[in-house]
């Protein structure tokens, strides 16, 4: 136990009971025993706290890579990759089609707001 011999136990164990008299030390044993018994009870439970975060991060990274869990800011996929159904499809966004605009219209029509003063014959 911790290296200390039945000897020097006993020699620690009359020390404490000269030092400390036979009324004070029934107390100091159950404090000592006590706090004892919380520090196991702290580790045991940061013991199963790190088991749980590794389990997780495991099971995390194992979905992961089986492509059964989307990372996040990950790219649109196709629905194709999808063929087990384990994730749904991400929602399609569709762009509004704007009316066909004239290229030359378009390009004399910004340079004007860009700057008044220009014509458009000055090209």
């Amino acid at each position: 136990m911790f290296g200390i011999g039945m000897t020097e136990l006993l020699l620690i164990m009359g020390l404490a009971l000269i030092v400390l008299g036979p009324k004070k030390l029934p107390d100091l044993a159950r404090a000592l025993g006590k706090g004892f018994a919380e520090f196991k009870r702290a580790t045991d439970e940061f013991k199963s706290t790190m088991q749980e975060e590794t389990r997780a991060s495991d099971a995390r990274d194992r979905l992961l890579k089986e492509g059964k869990l989307t990372p996040p800011n990950a790219e649109p996929v196709d629905a194709a990759d999808f063929a087990r159904g384990v994730n749904p499809a991400p929602p399609r966004v569709q762009q509004a089609s704007a009316a066909p605009v004239e290229p030359d219209a378009a390009i004399s029509t910004n340079r004007a707001a860009v700057d008044p003063a220009r014509r458009d014959d000055d090209v």
